[in-house]
């Protein structure tokens, strides 16, 4: 029986406890005075822990190095999770998108599934237990060292320290640091799943509209790099939201890019100029300002009418077909410039990280040194929202967990 050393108690991290205590002692550090901190926090704290689609379909919804996770994902698929946690007692619903979360709505009920099974299991886990450095020998690792200068010795150990969003539940890249040091490249980390910063000033009239069902482009001059439907909300800086947050992986460091809304995507061109014709017909005699409240919602309204060049007091009636067709167009193109993304701190997750070509991802251990492994978000993947990050988090944790020790 090896002493497994498990850093980090996030969900890869408790997984991998988890997974290496069926056959070996394990010790699992975390920094925090509790388990799952940024857990917590997930799915406005109701926690999104999978998606229910079928498991081939995960790797269109992962940009980030994919086919690095065939073996993790089949070998701890989205329906052990959900089995996983029904098992521990967790009644849990599927929602729009696939989406799957506790049916309390309570990310807690996720943490407290862990902590007994972790608990049950005879996991060792010591708190407040920050790790300074890993010592090493011979491509082997021997002990961590604490900050408090104490050390623990193991046999084999398993980073899941996170990546850099979210910094104060714990997430300050050390486990980069630590793998760097040991002699692995690093992917520059980077935000993903992050705000989108633009150039139009105007935004900050819309801050708080939160919108659905409207469809979000992303444009590099005639080209599409994304599309998706859904929901997103206006802020004093630009666009987040959902189908926002899933943009922000395409737009990375690219430059000259539009963030294209069409916010009546159920309509065509066609349909929404007879719709908006039906509109000018009810309030013929009224001002062009006084006209939309059918049509927008009320915050919207001063915005779209500047930007349609229709001079706001023009009574409907005398609005030009031409003037009409801009309205149109405005709707079902709303534009704005895309500036940066919002700072890797206030990311969801974390792009870039310990490089998969020196990971075996059959095993999740390093091809450098011969009794550590990665899992979760320290190494270079990511996906969009709706729960993938969370099972690859748990998939890569589970495989590390199943693998450690083995041949060592």
């Amino acid at each position: 029986m090896a002493k497994v050393v498990v850093i980090g108690g996030g969900p890869a991290g408790m997984m991998a406890a988890l997974a290496a205590a069926d056959k070996h002692k394990v010790i699992l550090l975390e920094k925090n005075d509790k388990l799952g901190k940024k857990l917590f926090i997930t799915g406005k704290g109701r926690c999104n822990i999978t998606n229910a689609k079928d498991i081939g379909e995960f790797f269109n919804y992962i940009p980030g190095n994919p086919y690095f996770l065939y073996s993790p994902l089949y070998s701890f698929t989205n329906e052990d999770t959900i089995n996983f946690f029904e098992k521990l007692g967790v009644n849990l619903k599927v929602e729009r998108g696939e989406r799957v979360f506790p049916a309390s709505d309570k990310s807690s009920d996720i943490i407290n599934a862990f902590s007994s099974e972790i608990l049950r299991k005879g996991v060792e886990v010591r708190f407040n237990a920050a790790v300074k450095e890993l010592i090493s020998h011979n491509n082997k690792v021997q002990s961590v060292k604490l900050r408090d200068n104490s050390i623990i010795e193991g046999d084999y150990f398993i980073i899941c320290t996170g990546g850099l969003s979210y910094p104060r539940t714990g997430s300050t890249g050390e486990g980069m640091n630590f793998a760097k040091e040991l002699g692995h490249k690093i992917i520059k980390p980077r935000p993903s799943l992050v705000p989108i910063v633009v150039e139009e000033e105007w935004i900050k009239d819309l801050q708080g509209l939160s919108l659905k069902n409207v469809e979000l482009k992303i444009m590099e001059k005639n080209k599409t790099l994304y599309k998706d439907f859904g929901e997103m909300i206006f802020t004093h800086f630009g666009i987040s939201g959902p189908i926002v947050l899933s943009s922000s992986s395409v737009v990375k460091d690219k430059k000259d890019l539009k963030a294209v809304i069409n916010l009546k995507p159920a309509l065509s061109t066609e349909e929404l100029d007879k719709r908006i014709q039906n509109d000018f017909a009810k309030y013929s005699n009224k001002d062009f300002k006084n006209s939309l409240d059918d049509l927008l919602p009320q915050k919207l309204i001063n915005t779209v009418i500047t930007l349609s060049g229709i001079d706001e007091n023009k009574k409907v009636n005398l609005i030009t077909r031409e003037e009409r067709k801009k309205l149109v167009a405005l709707l079902s193109n709303f534009t704005l410039t895309i500036k940066a993304l919002r700072p890797v701190e206030e990311a969801i997750v974390t792009a870039g990280g310990i490089d998969t070509k020196e990971i075996d991802p059959s095993t999740m251990r390093s091809k450098i040194i011969n009794n550590l492994a990665f899992a979760g978000e320290v190494i270079d993947v990511d996906a969009f929202t709706g729960g993938y990050n969370i099972q690859i988090a748990l998939s890569t944790g589970y495989l590390a967990g199943v693998k450690a020790g083995e041949d060592i």
